[in-house]
């Protein structure tokens, strides 16, 4: 006896509901990404084609903008695989509203409004912050190296520059010598009125290499002496502020190299594909060619607060430019910033006690203080009889801060793994554009595309919840949130 299936039939015609709103159930994510797009001001965009009315008639931006940010909550950055949501995905169908926008288009659109497309991380933040989703109490930063558009074997450091320069060169000489002698020969059998032959393929390559390793070469050059300036510099303000008759102890300090003779260490590397970006060590222990993106997260919802991109895989120098990019763009300072031993600096620790901010940041990788036994409270004489490094290591290293300080890694780092996704599931794998300005329009997508996701669903979650059940859970929100970011005691 054979056994029986449902019918299937392909090539049978469907007729789909007259209607978009019947096509997606209520809860689809194209409904939210068009609620929320109806939330956001485009006049950055409307406003670049009030400036050249002639030409055929353009997209709405309200429909390239709703289509971008369905495709970024898909975790999909391809303009040919957008272009593809909007003929092969209902949700995109409905969001184009029947129009189909080629890749050329999409890939246009985003050329011409980069810097809009990126200020709509703004616009997510305040949004978020009018939901209520943005404490303020706790706020930690943290940076995670992403993987650019190139590849770490097109790099190259610069003692092999200098090498390659010098061999690239002997062979440019020898192949002119050959040819020379081949249009000398050439001369004699057809006439030096003929047509002669092209450049030879071969010094082709090497002048067009020689050009590339020489502008890599500057480029390495001219960091190496713009470090060497700040060394300097860094150097007579010490020794300004140095300037009485106490004598010094310890080794004189030594005096930095001449800027106009520095010259870039041999292992300093630089890529060709993509000359900005750097070789980095993640956090799996891998070497890759990326940048660093950095997050400040606001610990009630893990909204991303502000967002940067560096080439520096060390984030020392991030630590107080982050935590003003966070001020600005939220209008008010946060109580309590944590971070990790790696952007401790005596110089952004002491910027960020001058901001009227608790800082939590050990200044080296050893344990401060165990749960059984804390470093005890000290007087306020005390406390400041300490230099600054002292001071941080015991204020991480008593009760209340080792309690604040353990929340760190359950705010910001969760936040870098729901954007780069899982094995099973990954998400954002590595930027798609070249160049730091580029790069930087990117993370800030990405980083809005997080905070939008995290908006549609606490509206979700709000709209499910009893109206009892709502008040409960911010009353405890707001005690939760009060003591995480209780004062710390010194």
């Amino acid at each position: 006896m054979s056994r029986r299936y449902k019918s299937y039939s392909p090539e049978q015609p469907h007729l789909l509901a007259p209607s978009p709103q019947d096509w997606l159930p209520e809860d689809h994510l194209a409904y939210m990404v068009r609620s929320v797009v109806s939330a956001l001001n485009l006049e950055a965009f409307h406003r670049w084609y009030r400036k050249d009315p002639r030409g055929a008639l353009p997209f709405d931006p309200v429909m390239m903008v709703s289509i971008f940010l369905y495709a970024w909550c898909s975790d999909i950055y391809s303009s040919r695989k957008i272009s593809m949501l909007c003929t092969g995905d209902l949700g995109g169908r409905y969001l184009a509203a029947g129009l189909q926008p080629d890749f050329h288009t999409i890939n246009t659109f985003r050329i011409r409004h980069g810097d809009a497309l990126a200020d709509l991380f703004v616009q997510s933040v305040r949004l978020c912050q009018a939901a209520g989703m943005v404490s303020l109490g706790t706020v930690a930063i943290d940076g995670s190296k992403m993987a650019a558009n190139a590849s770490k074997r097109k790099a190259m450091s610069y003692g092999r520059m200098v090498r390659a320069e010098e061999d690239l060169r002997l062979q440019i000489v020898e192949i002119q010598r050959l040819s020379n002698e081949a249009d000398a020969q050439e001369d004699s059998l057809f006439g030096k009125d003929k047509i002669g032959f092209d450049l030879p393929k071969e010094l082709k390559f090497r002048e067009t290499r020689l050009a590339k390793i020489l502008e890599a070469k500057q480029q390495l050059e001219a960091e190496a002496r713009k470090a060497a300036e700040a060394k300097e510099a860094a150097h007579k303000a010490k020794q300004s502020n140095n300037d009485d008759d106490k004598p010094r102890r310890g080794r004189k300090p030594k005096e930095p190299e001449d800027p106009t003779k520095a010259v870039p260490k041999d292992s300093a590397q630089r890529g060709f594909t993509d000359p900005d970006s750097r070789i980095m060590k993640s956090g799996s222990g891998e070497w890759i060619q990326g940048y660093n993106g950095q997050a400040s997260v606001d610990e009630a919802n893990q909204v991303i607060l502000a967002c940067e991109v560096t080439q520096d895989a060390n984030d020392k120098r991030m630590a107080v430019p982050m935590i003003k990019k966070t001020i600005a763009q939220v209008g008010a300072k946060p109580k309590t910033v944590l971070l990790d031993p790696g952007f401790y600096s005596e110089e952004s620790a002491n910027a960020i006690e001058e901001m009227g901010i608790t800082a939590l940041i050990p200044p080296d990788k050893e344990r401060c203080g165990t749960p059984d036994n804390p470093a005890p409270a000290m007087s306020e004489e005390d406390f400041a009889a300490l230099s600054t490094k002292e001071k941080m290591r015991h204020r991480v290293s008593t009760a209340e801060g080792r309690d604040a300080y353990r929340h760190r890694k359950g705010i910001v780092e969760p936040v870098f793994g729901q954007i780069k996704g899982s094995a099973g599931n990954p998400g954002y794998l590595g930027f798609l554009r070249r160049g730091l300005p580029k790069v930087r329009q990117e993370w800030c997508w990405v980083c809005a595309t997080h905070n939008i996701l995290k908006y549609i669903r606490y509206q979700a979650k709000e709209k499910a919840q009893p109206p009892m059940q709502k008040e409960e859970r911010s009353n405890r929100r707001g005690q939760d949130c009060a003591f995480r970011t209780m004062e710390i005691a010194i």
